[in-house]
């Protein structure tokens, strides 16, 4: 993995007991599909929710190539992406001190652009990180779509990311306390399709 100047964006000031490994990251991005895209365009900030995949050492980020933010991405403007899991409420005794179970990760960097021969396979991982199994449930992607998508990488770099998390129990008090553990989970699909639910829709709510 390449090396870069550490930012001090990457440093945890407060707290750094829960600065996380690099396992951390990854797994907060393989957990969390949506993560926040942020820049500057000109001397304006600029951020937007943006489903999100990770390939090894690299974050993955795809949209129309009509998008003029993506389009200021892929010309070299620097991008921070980052994700948050919340995994648990903390309930302390007093307000000052409930708190939080999370994972976080962020990354800054500056964005590639993924070349054509090496799109289709991306694209079919960015599926793959959603919904497993569906790429071998679709038909191949057309030079059509293809051609209007822009598909963008952001390496995870030594000196350029941050990972934290909390865990484990409120502190002791007189009254109640404890943690309200947090899940996300998928619904029962809604079609007006005669055809069953794909398998992969199957397993992706049958957890």
């Amino acid at each position: 993995m390449a090396s870069v100047t550490t930012s001090p964006l990457s440093r945890l000031t407060r707290k750094p007991d829960r600065a996380g490994e690099l396992a951390l990251l990854h797994e907060v991005f393989d957990a969390a599909p949506v993560a926040t895209v942020s820049t500057a365009l000109g001397d304006q900030p600029w951020a937007v929710p943006m489903l999100v995949a990770r390939d090894g050492d690299r974050l993955l980020l795809h949209g129309s190539t009509g998008a003029g933010a993506l389009r200021h991405l892929a010309a070299g403007a620097k991008v921070c992406v980052s994700a948050f899991v919340l995994d648990g409420v903390v309930i302390a005794e007093r307000q000052f001190d409930h708190s939080a179970n999370y994972r976080s990760a962020v990354v800054h960097g500056v964005c590639r652009v993924v070349g054509k021969d090496e799109a289709p396979r991306l694209l079919d991982r960015f599926t793959e990180a959603l919904i497993p199994g569906r790429t071998a449930e679709c038909p191949p992607h057309t030079a059509k779509e293809l051609a209007s998508t822009l598909l963008l990488e952001v390496p995870i770099v030594d000196g350029a990311w941050v990972a934290k998390a909390r865990t484990g129990p409120a502190s002791e008090g007189a009254a109640w306390t404890g943690v309200v553990p947090v899940q996300t989970r998928y619904g029962a699909p809604v079609s007006d399709s005669p055809l069953p639910v794909p398998p992969s829709v199957r397993r992706l709510i049958d957890g």
